[in-house]
C-alpha cells in the first residue's frame, strides 16, 4: 500500500450505476470473501447481481457510492433510517479507506435523522471492520441465498458514542 490514491468523493446513487455497482459487488464477493465463504457459497451470493431486483434495492434504500476520479469503486445503502444494507468496495481499493469513508458518510445521515442506533447483518470477512466502527455482534444468522446457507451476524452501534 505504498501508492497513494486520489482523493475520493462520494456522491448519490443513479440508475444507469447498476451495472457498475454490481460488477463491483461480485468482485468484492469473488476476491475478498474467499477465507470466510466457500466456492458455491460466493457464487449464490454473487448471482443476487444478475437479476433486476439488485437494483431495485439500491434504488429503494439511500445508496451512496464512492468514486474515485469520477468512477465508481464502492457503494454504501441504508435500508430505513436504521439498517445499513450493503456495504462492498472493489478488491484494488479494499484498504484505502473507501468503506470507512462510506459508512461515516451513513453513519452521519442517520445520526442528522435522529436515529439513535444502526444495525448491519454483517458478512464475516466484514465483521472485524464493524467492531473496530463500535458495532457489537447481537446475534448469528444463517441465511439461505440460491440454495446455499450463509452466516452472518447482526451488529448494532449506538450512535453519538466514540463517533
Amino acid at each position: 500500500m505504498g501508492q497513494t490514491l486520489p482523493k475520493p468523493a462520494l456522491r448519490p446513487f443513479l440508475p444507469e450505476d447498476v451495472p457498475l455497482l454490481a460488477a463491483i459487488f461480485t468482485a468484492s464477493i469473488e476476491e475478498l470473501t474467499g477465507e470466510d465463504y466457500s466456492e458455491a457459497q460466493q457464487q449464490a451470493w454473487m448471482e443476487l447481481a444478475e437479476g433486476e431486483e439488485f437494483g431495485k434495492h439500491l434504488a429503494a434504500d439511500l445508496t451512496l457510492i464512492a468514486t474515485i476520479e469520477g468512477s465508481p469503486v464502492g457503494f454504501a445503502s441504508l435500508r430505513g433510517n436504521d439498517h445499513i444494507r450493503m456495504l462492498y468496495v472493489h478488491p484494488a481499493v479494499a484498504g484505502y479507506g473507501i468503506a470507512t469513508m462510506l459508512v461515516d458518510a451513513l453513519e452521519k445521515l442517520a445520526g442528522g435523522r435522529g436515529v439513535q442506533s444502526l444495525t448491519v447483518d454483517a458478512s464475516d470477512n466484514a465483521q472485524g471492520f464493524f467492531a473496530k466502527r463500535g458495532y457489537v455482534a447481537m446475534q448469528r444468522n444463517s441465511i439461505t441465498v440460491n440454495d446455499e446457507w450463509l452466516a452472518n451476524t447482526t451488529m448494532k452501534k449506538t450512535l453519538g458514542a466514540a463517533q
